[in-house]
């Protein structure tokens, strides 16, 4: 499915890893043999799901464009996969402001996988308050991302105007 034995081999580890996670969640309604397919085949697919960054080399970005003579990428503009580093620092700093039990329940279920009865096991609650923790956790962090973009807007109209004052 990926053709390239390295990725495999890591897929193979995350898909024991998922095992081990979830052996408890078989019931035994089909072969074991089926749900372990398909609890594999499912670690690929979410892995072919996340976007990879595209690789350049160094001499290919500064390299003068073969019909334009002048340079392949724009230097100045601004580098996407910088800017998705940053919101990952801005997602990892709103997830931290979450209260407790709310990041919990957002780390247990979207960032690591488990099922909210897992969830309900682990933290001694019922499935529901699972889902109603979750519910909420992504609606604080919805408003926490919001609340940093609106920051950093302040923050770049504020550079601006100091900007503009130096300049005159």
């Amino acid at each position: 499915m990926v053709n390239n034995p390295s990725d495999a081999e890591d897929l193979m580890q995350e898909a024991f890893l998922q095992l081990f996670r979830k052996i408890g969640t078989f019931r035994g309604e089909s072969a074991f043999s089926t749900w372990l397919h398909r609890m594999t085949v499912n670690v690929v697919l979410m892995r072919l799901r996340k976007k990879s960054l595209p690789v350049a080399s160094l001499e290919e970005t500064t390299e003068p464009d073969e019909e334009t003579g002048g340079p392949r990428k724009d230097i100045g503009a601004p580098d996407l996969r910088l800017s998705g580093a940053v919101d990952r620092v801005n997602l990892e700093r709103s997830v931290g402001k979450l209260p407790p039990g709310y990041r919990t329940v957002f780390v247990l279920h979207d960032v690591q996988g488990y099922e909210h009865n897992e969830i309900a096991d682990i933290m001694g609650c019922s499935v529901g308050n699972s889902k109603s923790q979750l519910h909420k956790a992504r609606t604080r962090l919805r408003e926490l991302l919001q609340e940093e973009v609106r920051e950093q807007a302040r923050q770049v109209r504020h550079a601006a105007k100091a900007q503009t004052a130096h300049d005159d």
